[in-house]
């Protein structure tokens, strides 16, 4: 033992491994890149090393793949267990395993260098003489805990033969022996400077190392930095049995004799003589090894004998499966060519249905079909089109500069530049049409589709993909070469069966009896089995390229190229409609302005309209003084005053039928407007078509309120309908709105925006009753709306006579709600939501009525429903169906809330398709009214013609 050269020397470590109460393994701080870069070394060259074969050296140093992380770790082979097992040791951490010889592989020289970690060895201390296992195994744990993955501080003392080095070590304040001596489980000893002393107490390091087998081993190398140094978690708590005879998991039996544990004692502290020590140690390990041999000799013996028991149950196996195959051979030797051609001939049959089926599609031949058509048609590019396109977008910024001018002046210098662009349009737009009026779009059209739907039928939906000009060389391709292998394949298959018919043809003459010239059989008859095989073989090599499944590459590349060729179908497809919807803006072009080439449309009929009805109000309020005249008189004739009337009734209709046509011609004027010429409303501004257009398409006008038939100002509520006459044939009611100076633009802005709800989309999709014209008093604070008259058709009167079935009140409540999503999604409250307001055309179609539009606050009326604990509304008594039940309650329940995008898309709604539900009421139709309600009208105008004359009873 060397206790000179490093005495004292100081070493920072971390404790990687423990073997007893004073013995452990370390690492030097310094050493963590090192550890780093041997593990990557490892797992780049272990995983392709070969592994390990004949007598190992224990020298050296090889590569062993750990069982619990199975990463490779550099170890030394301490003992060779069986032919297939090995004790080793990991060099670098200190740790024992046995490993199968296939887990131990050689390493290259660069990896062939000394050990990362050291033994150490507590200095002073010696396990007691006769410790019990129990002790030994706390007092590792706890020199474990000490020590384990923590930075130590070693002052060495000395260092055996073997490299353990003495050391006293140090974790900050504390003197780890001093604890471990504290806790009894070592003893200290005195000290010797003697070799032989010393190494004579040394235990056995296979021995120790057998005793650790069971402790587990950490996953090295592949935990992050703790401090500064990387270093793995090791355990040290498992447990020995104090036997003579300790199983491992190999399945080895080692001896654990109590006298071990006191080797490596500095002094043994009595007068027993070293040479009968190291006497004694020497026979104990000798009847250890011998009893470890004997164990492995037995457990080799055992399975030789198993061994050789099943070969010989596999040779008796073998024996009666080849006595089988004799009898079987024997059999069908009887009936061999009987077989061969019986199969051969149902394989030909098989290849001749095969044959009459196209199948043409496992080589693409329906895509190159497919091309061929793409590419003979195509239509991918129009000369006229692109010239037609590049001056419509010269058109439509000069469309643009004339829409934002505010100055006439201005204006009409671009209009004038716009007419030159127009003039050129006009003449791209001719040649246009002229050359898609040669074309065969819809045929063409057609053809496509066609094509698309015949490929997706055989090959589905295709995946998305670029277009590839390479994907279609690499198709034509493997087309080829498919090609000249099934051509080659067929061929030799029909030249094997021509060779096999005209085997038979010969064979015939040799078994004729009745020819009389000689023949030699060995001439005529040939080698049949040799024909029969090659038959053979060429008709299952077509049939199985016929019938066995494509290759993965091989529908890879028929989906890669249907993938394109439904992509040029689609370009194809979209090009035409482009071609299309411009032929169609083109002709509709051409129609508008045909008549206006270099000049804007005429308002002339518009002004014409006006001014009819100017006078027709004129008109109209000369018949009514003329009446209030007559009225007013003493003498006043009845007959008069009725034929008067009579004409006042007729002027009205007048009116109302030139306000129609004053409508009409602004819907004609605003389409010319939003598509050809937006320089109307600044050319033509006292037509007001700019306000038209304003107001969503609501035509707003001033009118007295006499031309309107209406009730004297202070018998009118705040909002009151009032029956009309029909007027354009459809029967209507005016809505008066008390406003002043403050309402009267609230309530334009209002319904001009729900009348542009309405517009964009019919009245049966949109869900709301529409308005038709708007109404404002020139001398008193009313604003009368005018819309469609549906008489008995509110819900109040529909359920007051005949309520609605399930079914119908399903539909009716649809309808609403759909009407309520198209004021949503314009930004409107409806807020006055009743059974008043809502209307059930035809005891089906549900629509929402139009709303005060003076008002800004909700309008709810006072419902009371029975609800539960939890204030659930009770609608279990209604029978209704659990879906329709399920949306009452989130309707009504008022922690809930619903959009009306939500309750349109309720479960009660989405009825199957093809279904409907059947109405056993009779339809009733309310486009127009009935003689009832056309006598109810005709007495309520009698009614208050009598009022106003004083004539109607108190």
């Amino acid at each position: 033992m060397d206790e000179d050269t490093h005495y004292n020397k100081v070493e920072d470590v971390v404790g990687s491994h423990v073997e007893d109460a004073v013995t452990f393994w370390a690492q030097n701080v310094s050493r963590n890149k090192d550890i780093m870069k041997i593990g990557c070394s490892l797992s780049e060259v272990c995983p392709h090393a070969n592994s390990v074969f004949g007598n190992l050296d224990p020298k050296k140093i090889y590569g062993g793949l750990f069982s619990e992380d199975k990463c490779w770790y550099r170890c030394k082979v301490l003992k060779t267990i069986s032919d297939d097992k090995c004790l080793v040791r990991y060099i670098d951490y200190g740790n024992t395993e046995i490993l199968n010889r296939s887990d131990i592989v050689e390493i290259p020289p660069e990896l062939q260098f000394s050990s990362i970690a050291k033994k150490y060895r507590l200095w002073g201390l010696q396990i007691p003489s006769g410790q019990e296992v129990t002790q030994f195994d706390q007092g590792r744990t706890f020199l474990g805990s000490l020590i384990f993955e923590k930075e130590i501080k070693m002052r060495i003392k000395a260092t055996y033969q073997d490299g353990t080095v003495i050391a006293q070590a140090e974790y900050g304040t504390v003197d780890i022996g001093e604890e471990v001596a504290k806790k009894g489980f070592a003893e200290k000893c005195r000290l010797t400077s003697g070799i032989d002393a010393s190494e004579a107490k040394k235990p056995d390091p296979n021995q120790l190392a057998l005793r650790s087998l069971k402790n587990p081993i950490p996953l090295w190398g592949r935990r992050s930095n703790q401090s500064t140094f990387s270093r793995p978690k090791g355990h040290f708590n498992g447990r020995l049995t104090l036997d003579v005879k300790y199983e491992t998991n190999a399945g080895n039996h080692v001896t654990f004799p109590k006298e071990s544990l006191a080797a490596g004692d500095f002094n043994l502290g009595s007068n027993v003589s070293l040479a009968k020590i190291k006497q004694d140690q020497k026979l104990i390990e000798e009847n250890e090894k011998l009893k470890t041999e004997k164990e492995v000799l037995l457990e080799n013996y055992k399975a030789l004998e198993l061994k050789v028991e099943q070969t010989a149950q596999e040779l008796q196996q073998e024996k009666t499966a080849t006595m089988d195959l004799t009898k079987h051979l024997e059999s069908t030797l009887k009936t061999c060519v009987g077989t061969r051609l019986k199969n051969l001939a149902a394989k030909v049959e098989l290849l001749k249905e095969i044959r009459h089926i196209n199948i043409s599609i496992r080589f693409g031949n329906d895509l190159s079909d497919a091309m061929q058509v793409l590419d003979e048609g195509s239509f991918t590019t129009l000369a006229s089109l692109s010239e037609l396109e590049k001056i419509w977008a010269e058109y439509n910024v000069a469309q643009e500069k004339i829409q934002t001018c505010p100055n006439e002046n201005e204006g009409n210098i671009l209009i004038a530049e716009r007419n030159e662009v127009q003039q050129k349009l006009f003449v791209a737009v001719d040649v246009f049409i002229l050359e898609v009026d040669e074309l065969p779009l819809d045929k063409r059209l057609k053809t496509l589709q066609d094509l698309a739907t015949s490929l997706e039928s055989v090959y589905g939906k295709a995946k998305e993909g670029t277009n590839s000009e390479e994907i279609l060389r690499k198709f034509y391709d493997w087309q080829c070469t498919k090609r000249e292998e099934f051509a080659s394949i067929r061929s030799e298959t029909e030249a094997s069966l021509q060779h096999l018919v005209a085997w038979f043809q010969n064979s015939q003459k040799v078994f004729d009896l009745s020819l009389d010239e000689p023949l030699t059989s060995e001439d005529m008859i040939g080698n049949i089995d040799e024909i029969l095989e090659k038959t053979e073989s060429c008709v299952c090599k077509e049939l199985e390229l016929s019938l066995i499944e494509q290759g993965v590459v091989d529908k890879e590349i028929i989906l890669s190229t249907y993938s394109q060729v439904l992509q040029r179908i689609h370009s194809e497809e979209k090009f035409i409609a482009t071609m299309l919807s411009k032929y169609k803006d083109s002709v509709e072009f051409k129609k508008q302005i045909i008549d206006c080439l270099n000049k804007s449309p005429s308002v002339d009929y518009l002004l014409s309209i006006k001014k009819t009805l100017k006078g027709l109000k004129a008109q109209l309020r000369w018949k009514l003084v003329e009446k209030s005249n007559l009225e007013e008189s003493d003498d006043h004739d009845g007959t008069e005053i009725e034929k008067i009337k009579q004409e006042i009734t007729q002027l009205r209709s007048s009116v109302f039928q030139e306000i129609y046509h004053e409508r009409e011609e602004y819907e004609k004027l605003n389409s010319l407007t939003q598509k050809w010429f937006p320089e109307l409303p600044l050319l033509y501004p006292e037509i007001g078509l700019l306000k038209y257009m304003n107001s969503g398409g609501l035509l707003t006008m001033s009118l007295e309120r006499d031309l309107l038939d209406t009730e004297p100002m202070k018998e009118l509520s705040s909002k009151r309908p009032l029956v009309c006459s029909e007027v354009n044939g459809q029967p209507v009611l005016l809505k008066g709105y008390s406003v002043d100076v403050d309402t009267e633009g609230r309530v334009i802005q209002r319904a001009a925006s729900y009348h542009r709800a309405c517009g964009y989309a019919k009245e049966e999709e949109s869900g709301l009753l529409p308005l038709i014209f708007l109404f404002m008093c020139k001398s008193d604070p009313v604003a009368y709306l005018m819309v469609p008259y549906y008489p008995k058709a509110n819900l109040s009167a529909v359920q007051a006579s005949m309520p609605l079935t399930s079914e119908e009140a399903l539909k009716v409540m649809k309808g609403v709600a759909r009407g309520l999503h198209t004021l949503h999604s314009a930004n409107i409250i409806h807020g006055s939501l009743h059974q008043n307001n809502v209307f059930a055309l035809n005891r089906e179609q549900g629509i929402v009525g139009d709303f005060d539009f003076t008002k800004s606050e909700l309008s709810v009326p006072n419902q009371e429903f029975e609800t539960n604990e939890d204030g659930i509304p009770k609608v279990d008594q209604f029978h209704l169906d659990d879906n329709v039940k399920s949306l009452l309650c989130s309707l009504i329940y008022f922690r809930s809330s619903m959009t009306a995008e939500q309750v349109l898309n309720a479960e009660c709604f989405l009825l199957p398709k093809g279904k409907t539900i059947p109405n056993t009421e009779k339809e009733i139709e309310y486009t127009q009214h009935n003689k009832e309600d056309e006598s109810k009208i005709e007495s309520l105008d009698r009614y208050k013609e009598k009022a106003r004359n004083g004539e109607a009873n108190p």
